[in-house]
């Protein structure tokens, strides 16, 4: 799929492989600073940090962007459109006509995420949806939403989906408690027991969540490898 360039901004960041320049630098391009230096004092400062983070960690597994941004191209655009409009990207006819291909496991923590929106606007049907898509990958919800750690996931979650986020009061990770809350909107039992403490699987749903962050991880990685130039970096959409 062609690539949509920045203009007039150009993100750079060390030339250490392609997964490293597309995490970090889509992040740096949107929002003019590195991760580790977000400013998320404010709602609407935490809503684009968070919007950027998800575009970064999406760019980070290759493919076309918007499927596993778990968006259209032109719900993509939009979004970009209105959270980031200085960046001036230039979006393609064949972008705009992407359409994801969503199975029935993601568009049931979609419909379920939708269901319990608290805010108003079209960002709570895009974090639905990017959420849900992003919820597939095989590490913790809160890494592979790009996120710092678990804490802005659940502000996230807290901010934009308050009834459910309500509900998870025994800070279960959230992949389970999605996974429970699906289960007992349909009248079904996932537990093998009726008490989480006496549950074999305790630990795979109330275990620790800490960790490094995806770019971190990476930006760490960067830090350690010699010194190369830097260079201009399209945005792999």
């Amino acid at each position: 799929m062609p690539k949509a360039n920045f203009h007039p901004f150009a993100a750079v960041c060390a030339d250490a492989g392609s997964e490293v320049q597309r995490g970090i630098a889509t992040y740096r391009a949107l929002t003019g600073v590195p991760p580790e230096e977000a400013d998320i004092t404010t709602d609407s400062n935490f809503d684009c940090h968070v919007l950027a983070s998800i575009l970064a960690a999406a760019s980070m597994d290759g493919g076309p962007l918007p499927e596993k941004a778990g968006l259209s191209g032109h719900e993509l655009a939009a979004l970009l459109d209105h959270h980031f409009p200085s960046i001036g990207v230039k979006v393609s006819e064949q972008l705009l006509a992407f359409k994801c291909d969503e199975n029935d496991e993601i568009a049931m923590v979609r419909d379920l995420l939708l269901k319990q929106r608290s805010t108003e606007g079209r960002i709570g049907g895009w974090l639905a949806a990017m959420i849900a898509r992003r919820a597939i990958e095989p590490n913790h919800l809160w890494e592979d939403l790009g996120l710092r750690n678990r804490g802005e996931l659940s502000r996230l979650l807290s901010r934009h989906f308050a009834p459910l986020a309500a509900r998870n009061n025994n800070n279960m990770r959230w992949k389970r408690f999605f996974y429970r809350s699906l289960c007992e909107d349909e009248g079904l039992v996932m537990c093998t027991t009726p008490v989480c403490t006496q549950c074999s699987d305790f630990n795979l749903c109330f275990g620790e969540e800490s960790g490094e962050s995806r770019m971190a991880e990476r930006r760490r990685d960067v830090l350690l490898q010699t010194a190369r130039p830097v260079i201009g970096v399209d945005w792999p959409i």
